[in-house]
């Protein structure tokens, strides 16, 4: 099951410090305090044109939604994504219990300028769709009556937030309020927002780590408490590290006077002998509870998910807790078809199993901060990360704009600081040409936010981590001076073979047959040279002194200015695998073995073995050995290929040269010690005689009641079971019981797959799924 690691106060909180065992003598919880989750029983219109608050209020459209919501569900290949006004609305009814509270509204994110009033009176406007804000409500509720909520979204092209317009824009923004919605109710006496409370290096918890050691660990737990109410208060700080439902270590403060209307930086120290650290391969995370009382009264509580660890570099190359690591890793985009950025943390976590899964370790999260629920499933799986604000291809001299990206800079930090997996800040427009005195004041803010934390840019001026996609190398590369990450490659220089950024004037010189931007539904031809691609570019980034490499691009992915998908993915829109996510994960290291994600020795066969399947049958494995047998018979074992495209590799592919095609099974057997390890079997197609259904959970099983969306693979097999790998064949999709289809009700197959996006409801009972295609049908699925 996920864990969800988001730092969150409790409801109630002397109900969890007693299942803890955490409660001091003589607790007592008087106060109540709580984060409700706001996300169901809204209220949504959508308009093209711009709205006053009288003529949105107003319109008969409205619709009854719970979020995350996205304004429009687009088609799979967005040409024309919606961009206008999202209105939402919501009525509140306080609780008694509620009355002389702080009270907050907070959403996780909402696209991408936001004006919210609350009973007609407009409280803030906020720029920027991929960070939190914060709405004060404390004397603006009314208690006898109910309260309107009213938010509008704009998410138009924008000058002061960036980036291009979305007609020239890498990437589509999407829109609505699509990530949580939370009611923050806090006593006076409180701990803070981090990112509300706007304070360098401060507001809510701040967890850092002065000594980092297997024998020893000093972490200081710095809290920001704030009394609102109209009296001083003597409190007391308490600080508890779990280790599972254990507590390993507790820290109390002296008690102190916090005057009203002001507030306070508290700062503990615990020592821990004999840490578990927090690594890739050993993703160790501790529980901090922390918790502040007003005499023997709790009046606040967080918890905040930690892991121990310290990136440090010698000679620009990384250690993890002493040892060199090696980082290759991946890019990320965070759209789902149809639903864009309106995910479910549930599919947020399984994105990131399948990242793992693949054989990476580390994300570049491109080119805007994703989501809370990915942050903690990269601590919980291993998956370091490189957090970035947005930014692509698009700067300004704007004083507006600048402040804006500043602002967002700061905001970014101070809302992923304490994840274990965040190795630097990415501050930085990403391919856009900054000013020396800009780029100062990003790395500035950076180590004001954060210090002794690394900024990383793609620009070499300024930042303490270079950047560079290999593209760029290709064309004006010299040896960096300083820890040098290959953030891009793979892409970009096999489809134009120029190593220039302007996208759009390129467009006519796709190579189809040489590119890496490959579509599931292009075969095994094609497939296959994009793992060539990837082979040769991963090769050839060992030949610089880089500490980590990003792949572009883990999924296919929907781009404003151009009318189909950018195919680079090693996996589809639709999460499926490509030839290239086998060689990625043949490049781990068969030890390392997990129970949440696919992991250990592999094998795979990158052939559909037919007629005209190439001779020279690639193999990726991370074994010793390989035998690849055909009906049975042995056709010899052999040890990795060696070449000057595999020359740095770990565990290069093996490629058996057959001498003619004969239709049949082959087998793949992976070897190390000389024990056989892992097999893969591919058949000889015939036709197609039924469908076969399988839900992909990667991780997670479907979620109820929180809008989670999970796929439904429907594959065309033939009598004995095999996959018929055809393109184009239109299949029909029903549902039945609590669940809606968000893709189409038909879907044409790709590589001999059709699939479908399936939104879960209140409950699983009687929940199938099921496909059909002429006279060709399958077992309905159910879904649990």
């Amino acid at each position: 099951m996920m864990k969800h690691l988001q730092s969150l106060k409790t409801l109630p909180a002397l109900a969890l410090c007693a299942l803890l065992g955490a409660c001091a003598p003589g607790d007592k919880t008087d106060h109540y305090f709580a984060d409700l989750n706001l996300d169901k029983d809204w209220q949504f219109m959508r308009s093209d044109a711009v709205l006053d608050l009288a003529t949105a209020q107003a319109h008969s459209a409205w619709e009854k939604v719970d979020v995350p919501h996205t304004p429009r569900i687009e088609p799979l290949i967005v040409n024309d994504q919606f961009q206008g006004d999202a209105w939402y609305k919501k009525t509140l009814t306080p609780e008694a219990n509620w009355k002389g509270k702080h009270i907050s509204l907070k959403f996780e994110a909402a696209m991408n300028v936001a004006e919210v009033w609350v009973n007609g009176e407009k409280l803030t406007r906020h720029l920027g769709g991929y960070l939190p804000f914060s709405v004060d409500l404390s004397n603006k509720l009314n208690w006898n009556a109910p309260n309107d909520i009213l938010v509008r979204l704009d998410n138009r092209d924008n000058p002061v937030t960036g980036p291009k317009p979305l007609h020239d824009l890498d990437f589509n923004t999407y829109g609505g309020i699509y990530r949580h919605v939370y009611l923050n109710i806090n006593n006076p006496v409180h701990i803070t927002d981090a990112v509300a409370a706007g304070k360098k290096a401060s507001g809510g918890i701040f967890v850092t780590y002065p000594e980092v050691g297997k024998d020893k660990a000093r972490l200081q737990v710095q809290t920001h408490i704030a009394n609102t109410g109209t009296t001083d208060q003597q409190l007391q700080v308490v600080q508890r590290l779990l280790d599972g439902d254990k507590t390993i270590a507790e820290v109390r403060s002296e008690s102190f006077n916090l005057n009203a209307g002001s507030d306070s930086e508290n700062r503990l120290e615990i020592s821990l002998q004999q840490p578990r650290l927090w690594s890739p391969k050993a993703p160790n995370l501790y529980q901090l509870v922390t918790q502040v009382y007003q005499g023997k009264t709790l009046v606040d509580e967080q918890k905040t998910h930690i892991g121990i660890r310290e990136f440090k570099w010698v000679d620009n190359q990384l250690y993890i807790n002493g040892e060199k690591t090696f980082l290759r890793g991946v890019n990320r985009h965070q759209e789902y078809p149809y639903i864009g950025y309106a995910t479910s943390d549930a599919a947020d976590y399984r994105d990131a199993v399948r990242i793992k899964s693949a054989g990476f370790d580390y994300v570049r999260l491109s080119h805007y901060p994703h989501s809370p629920a990915f942050m903690a499933a990269a601590d919980e799986l291993g998956l370091v990360l490189l957090d970035a604000i947005l930014g692509w291809q698009y700067v300004s001299e704007d004083p507006a704009f600048q402040a804006q990206i500043q602002q967002t800079c700061r905001d970014l930090i101070r809302r992923d600081r304490n994840h274990a997996s965040v190795m630097a800040w990415e501050c930085s427009l990403n391919e856009s040409w900054m000013s020396e005195p800009f780029i100062d004041s990003l790395t500035r803010i950076v180590k004001e936010e954060y210090p002794g934390s690394l900024s990383a840019g793609w620009q070499e001026y300024g930042y303490d981590i270079y950047l560079q996609a290999r593209q760029h190398r290709l064309e004006h590369y010299h040896t960096p001076t300083k820890p040098y990450v290959v953030s891009e490659y793979g892409d970009w220089e096999y489809y134009a073979m120029n190593a220039g950024l302007n996208q759009s004037a390129w467009a006519d010189l796709l190579q189809a047959d040489r590119s890496s931007r490959q579509l599931l539904s292009d075969g095994e031809k094609r497939l296959l040279q994009q793992a060539s691609n990837i082979q040769e570019a991963h090769n050839d980034n060992f030949n610089t002194p880089a500490f980590a490499d990003g792949y572009w691009v883990m999924f296919d992915y929907n781009r404003g200015y151009a009318p189909d998908l950018e195919a680079s993915g090693i996996m589809s829109i639709e999460r499926l695998p490509k030839y290239s996510y086998y060689f990625y994960q043949s490049q781990r290291d068969p030890a390392e073995q997990s129970a949440s994600y696919s992991s250990g020795p592999m094998v795979f066969i990158a052939s559909e073995w037919t007629a005209t399947s190439a001779l020279d049958v690639r193999v990726f494995s991370n074994a010793e050995q390989v035998e690849l047998l055909l009906n049975g018979t042995s056709l010899g074992k052999q040890a990795p290929d060696q070449n000057s495209n595999t020359n740095n590799l770990k565990h290069p592919p093996f490629t058996f040269a057959l001498e003619k095609f004969e239709a049949g099974e082959l087998t793949a057997r992976a070897y190390l010690g000389g024990k056989q390890v892992a097999e893969h079997k591919v058949a000889t197609p015939g036709d197609a005689s039924s469908i076969k259904l399988w839900l992909d959970t990667s991780g997670v099983a479907p979620q109820t009641g929180v809008k989670d969306a999970v796929f439904v693979h429907a594959q065309l097999v033939d009598a004995a079971g095999n996959p018929v790998r055809s393109n184009g064949i239109a299949v029909d999709f029903k549902i039945a019981g609590d669940g809606q289809l968000i893709s189409p009700a038909q879907i044409n197959t790709q590589y001999g797959i059709a699939s479908a996006l399936v939104q879960i409801g209140a409950n699983l009972d009687a929940l199938s799924v099921s496909a059909s295609s002429g006279e060709l049908t399958g077992q309905p699925l159910d879904i649990r």
